[in-house]
């Protein structure tokens, strides 16, 4: 009796010790995290136009560490020293690299997406940004410093499209005014698919890689729908946003069958000088030009309506100030 007992308790000790096992080695959990390293090629620069295409900086970093092998996903983030990351932009690092090279142009857009002067060194933080699950806080890198200073250069891409036969030399374009890799623009669209070029060619071109995210590996990207759109695209973040357009149009009846009842609606200028022109016939009379048809914003000769003293074609140009409330204008008779 007594050895079937003990047989009985031995066998009931094994199986509980096997359970045991097994469910350690099956249970994997992650924990806190610890942070990565991150080191930096030079500690100051001063960049100018000769630097664009060349490699001026290199970041190299460890991955963090969550207590098991897992996808770690890493961004490069820079912020203004002393700010403590309070407002950081960041930059993609792909997955598994252990390096992050800047050419002159990106590391100048991403300083200048910081309204960082442009005539004194300003001294940033960078830092690696490690997440593996949305559920699991993410974990930090050391903070390596920089001392430097950008340089403004006005840039463009480009949105060959449906909408004009998918031609990079003849596609409207996107303008960055600060050179800070944000770009922006108002296009008119067919409601049919575009992409983005860095050129007037396809030499880079960007597509979809899905909510709201771009990459020179993705498809084509939806316009939404048909009419002005105001694309933003950031080359930064590689994100885009497409949403209809708030734009300036004329009212009055100086515009033949308009009668303050109807709006001619002006074309965008996309030179980020907040240009707007139409070349359009006028009548006798007055008008107004005004945002988004309507009259919370409007803009005239002074307080008053704009007269036209004689009918005929004109070019009709609206340069509307930083304050998106003001401006100039000019009237050009054909």
């Amino acid at each position: 009796m007594k050895s079937i007992l003990f047989k009985s308790l031995a066998f009931c000790f094994i199986a509980l010790t096997l359970w045991s096992c097994k469910k350690d080695e099956t249970q994997t959990v992650a924990n806190a995290g610890s942070g990565g390293t991150l080191t930096a090629s030079v500690s100051a620069l001063v960049l100018d136009k000769s630097m664009l295409s060349k490699n001026v900086i290199t970041f190299n970093l460890t991955d963090a560490s969550f207590g098991y092998n897992a996808a770690i996903s890493n961004v490069l983030q820079v912020a203004v020293k002393g700010t403590n990351f309070a407002s950081p932009k960041q930059a993609a690092i792909d997955t598994k690299a252990t390096t992050k090279v800047f050419t002159g142009l990106e590391l100048n857009n991403l300083l200048l997406s910081l309204k960082l002067s442009t005539a004194t060194n300003t001294d940033v933080e960078f830092r690696i940004k490690s997440s593996i699950a949305d559920s699991l806080a993410p974990v930090y890198s050391n903070v390596v410093s920089l001392s430097a200073r950008p340089f403004p250069l006005t840039a463009w891409i480009y949105v060959p499209g449906n909408y004009q036969g998918w031609n990079p030399a003849t596609a409207d374009s996107l303008v960055s005014v600060m050179g800070d890799g944000v770009y922006t623009g108002i296009i008119k669209f067919d409601g049919g698919n575009l992409k983005i070029t860095t050129g007037k060619n396809w030499n880079v071109a960007y597509g979809s890689a899905g909510a709201g995210k771009i990459s020179t590996t993705g498809g084509d990207i939806s316009s939404v729908s048909a009419g002005l759109k105001q694309v933003t695209v950031d080359l930064n973040a590689n994100t885009i946003s497409i949403e209809d357009a708030k734009i300036w149009s004329m009212i009055g009846n100086a515009i033949p069958g308009a009668n303050w009842d109807v709006d001619q609606d002006l074309n965008p200028i996309n030179d980020g000088k907040g240009t707007w022109a139409v070349t359009t016939n006028l009548a006798v009379g007055e008008f107004k030009f005004r945002y988004n048809h309507d009259w919370g914003i409007s803009i005239g000769n002074g307080s008053g309506n704009v007269a036209v003293a004689s009918a005929g074609s004109y070019t009709i140009t609206l340069s509307v100030n930083a304050d998106g409330k003001t401006g100039s204008y000019t009237l050009v008779k054909k």
